[in-house]
């Protein structure tokens, strides 16, 4: 996978318009019923960058950027705003924000993921671009140190133990994390007169699978 391991300038995607997606097939019966399939187990997000320009000075620098990225070619690191942590976004994050295990004694690798809740329903996404220096560790209840007890892959989210948790203690995690994106068109249009009469330049991002 091409792929730059920088992150696009936050103060930009700061105000952004985007979230997740999902691909739902729907075909309806003839006696009225439907039947409903996804060929997607992961949801997928889009952005618009163009929301957050507030200048001409941000619109150079995502001109810089995305010639940096070659365009479509190299994907990059991207802050949602609304969606960035381990937990809520008014909260701190702490070391049992998530549960990504279950200790067997053998395993010492775990991946970073976060559940989505709603009733009894729960979706788990895979977290592949945490924060460096802002990913906690906990196991059984206990707090662990990194470089010490751990390390942690910022560019894949994979944790490593020291000595694998024992069997059927509860590996926990809390993080901030990136999305890994690209932008989703060849050209970036641009006009210092219509940006000064108050229109907003259209600027597409697409989640990128890893």
């Amino acid at each position: 996978m091409q792929f730059h391991d920088v992150r696009f300038p936050a103060n930009l995607s700061f105000g952004s318009l985007g979230g997740p997606e999902r691909r739902t097939e729907i075909v309806s019966l003839a006696n009225g019923y439907e039947e409903r399939n996804t060929p997607w187990a992961q949801s997928r997000r889009r952005y618009d960058a163009g929301v957050g320009m507030r200048s001409l000075d941000d619109i150079e620098r995502l001109i810089g950027f995305f010639e940096a990225r070659q365009g479509q070619l190299f994907g990059f690191r991207w802050k949602d705003w609304s969606d960035f942590k381990s937990c809520e976004p008014s909260k701190d994050i702490a070391f049992d924000d998530q549960i990504i295990g279950t200790g067997d004694g053998v395993a010492s690798d775990f991946g970073l993921m976060k559940t989505y809740r709603s009733g009894a329903q729960s979706y788990a996404r895979p977290i592949a671009k945490p924060v460096a220096g802002t990913v906690k560790v906990g196991v059984n209840g206990t707090e662990m140190t990194e470089s010490v007890d751990f390390t942690i892959e910022t560019n894949t989210g994979q944790i490593t133990f020291v000595t694998p948790p024992a069997q059927g203690v509860p590996v926990s995690a809390g993080f901030e994390f990136d999305v890994p994106v690209r932008f989703d068109t060849e050209r970036i249009q641009t006009s210092v007169a219509s940006f000064q009469a108050g229109e907003i330049p259209s600027v597409p991002i697409v989640e990128i699978r890893l």
